[in-house]
């Protein structure tokens, strides 16, 4: 029986990244000093990972299986669970390599671009009612997939949305088609103003949680209230013209270096977090010069934010939890492990795909998520994988491979829209994430009816609308047990348990309730989607 669901309390903020070693530009990664490969790295996880546990005496959990394993790497990487045909073929591999070669094929294919733009684009504008957001958000995703599908490595993708041309008004954004992908709505989500922005943007790709400095000095933490003014400066050359109804950064506006911290008569001038004064160059505006400091190898905040958010993503909490407050109070879990992964990641020109290989190439991502103990460990020593719940979309997207619906969008709708009071709209809707920490993930009463009753789940699982079920029920060479995995397979990509299988074939041969075995079919598949088991990701 899987063991019970999470509670985190969050620790941890940002420490130092050790000093990279000496790399000749031009060099390779391979070739540089230190450099290692994937499974190098992944193997140092590993190591850094097991002398923690074994130092408390604390017995790791089995690795999982191979469906366990499947399903949980299509979720995170992928976004969705697997189809019923890579989860065959998984399974029937032979190669000792196997779940190296699932790692880099789910990387190589269109689900981690769609899906990673996703994330990013919830970071980055988070989910809102207003139609602002559901026209704009979308944009920005699009401009998210389109930097993933190319691989575009990190720090390119950083520069590019801090610096990028704001010019909003009646007559457009930037001079954009107003379906053309940007990182425009970044800027708009928060309300183009230098103090939201320089908070998010120092939470986003720093890790450093500035904004609590805005007002006064930060209570637990060295940030004090005029390095967050500094810091804000950057963005100063942003401004709302009165009266206008818009948005507009001109090029006189390009190089302000100062802004007045709110409530004071106080000026401020541009000034790096770490303390350090800017060197302003001819010809370079504001912004640029921090996207300069904010993606330099020698940063200490940047690459080693990067590896802690990506280390979140795939185990559900953090080295340093909550993300973006570590100090002498809140240390990260493994410092030394953090500082490896942020200096692998530079050594490898931010390659964010190296960096997901290597964590899921390692045993301690491949470990089960169950555990015999009463009283499990705490989850920041990573012995099992913690369970996650779905995120709006990776549920939606589950149950749209699991029952093989298919939504019919608009014609030439862009990439991301979402048509108001469509099944996808409508469950979004309800299943709007309530938490970021995913271990944490309540479901309402709300959701949960949704997924019994709604109109959605019930067309997808009738015997009359289901092409998954329709499969199955029209396929007459297939047998009761057989027809039972088929749904197994189709919901929890997984083969059914001895126990499991006898239990509902019976149900299955005797028509349920009803005495109807297609309804009974039904019955099951009905049962599966909404299992704790199908809406977790363990």
């Amino acid at each position: 029986m899987r063991s019970a669901w999470l509670w985190l309390v969050g620790l941890g903020v940002l420490a130092v990244v050790a000093a990279s070693p000496p790399a000749r530009a031009g060099d390779p990664p391979a070739k540089r000093a230190g450099a290692l490969s994937a499974e190098q790295l992944a193997d140092r996880i590993d190591q850094l990972i097991e002398a923690k546990y074994r130092a408390k005496e604390i017995p790791p959990s089995p690795l999982a299986d191979d469906a366990e394993f499947f399903r949980r790497l299509s979720l995170d990487i992928g976004g969705r669970i697997p189809s019923v045909m890579d989860a065959r073929l998984f399974f029937g591999e032979k190669a000792a390599d196997k779940r190296h070669k699932a790692v880099d094929k789910l990387l190589d294919s269109p689900l981690y671009s769609t899906h990673f733009a996703a994330v990013w684009r919830t970071l980055m504008v988070p989910d809102n009612n207003n139609q602002f957001f559901q026209n704009s958000g979308p944009q920005l995703e699009a401009w998210l997939k389109s930097r993933l599908r190319e691989n575009t490595h990190y720090d390119k993708m950083v520069r590019e949305i801090i610096t990028t041309p704001v010019v909003f008004n009646r007559a457009g954004m930037n001079g954009r088609n107003a379906n053309e992908p940007t990182p425009l709505p970044f800027f708009q989500a928060q309300e183009m103003k230098p103090e939201n922005l320089a908070g998010a943007t120092a939470r986003l790709f720093l890790g450093v949680k500035l904004e609590c400095a805005q007002c006064h000095n930060h209570p637990f933490a060295k940030w004090k209230r005029e390095q967050f003014w500094e810091y804000a400066a950057f963005f100063s050359g942003i401004q709302t013209p009165p009266g206008q109804g818009g948005f507009i950064a001109t090029n006189d506006l390009a190089e302000k270096r100062d802004i007045k911290i709110s409530g004071t008569d106080k000026v401020v001038q541009a000034r790096f977090i770490n303390g350090s004064e800017p060197k302003w160059a001819s010809g370079t505006s504001t912004r640029e010069t921090l996207a300069d400091w904010v993606t330099s190898p020698d940063n200490p905040y940047f690459a080693r934010a990067a590896a802690n958010r990506t280390w979140a993503h795939f185990f559900g909490v953090g080295i340093v939890e909550p993300l973006g407050q570590e100090s002498a109070e809140n240390p990260a879990s493994h410092p030394e492990l953090l500082d490896e992964l942020a200096r692998q990641f530079v050594l490898h020109d931010y390659d964010m795909k190296y960096l997901i290989r290597a964590i899921g190439y390692s045993k301690t991502y491949q470990r089960s998520s169950d555990s015999d103990s009463a009283d499990p460990p705490d989850p920041r020593l990573f012995t099992r994988m913690s369970i996650k719940g779905l995120t709006a979309e990776q549920l939606y997207d589950s149950i749209v491979e699991a029952t093989r619906y298919n939504e019919v969008e608009p014609v030439n709708a862009p990439r991301g829209f979402v048509q108001l009071n469509s099944p996808r709209a409508e469950f979004l809707g309800r299943f709007g994430n309530t938490t970021d920490k995913r271990t944490e993930y309540q479901t309402s009463i709300l959701q949960a009816l949704s997924l019994m009753n709604g109109k959605f789940v019930s067309d997808a699982t009738s015997v009359q609308k289901s092409v998954t079920l329709a499969g199955v029920i029209d396929a007459p060479w297939m047998k009761t047990p057989e027809k039972v995995e088929a749904l197994y397979l189709a919901a929890l990509s997984r083969k059914p348990k001895a126990t499991e299988l006898e239990r509902l074939t019976k149900y299955v041969d005797r028509g349920g309730p009803s005495g109807d075995k297609e309804k009974a079919l039904a019955d099951v598949f009905w049962a599966l989607l909404n299992s704790s088991e199908f809406i977790l990701n363990h």
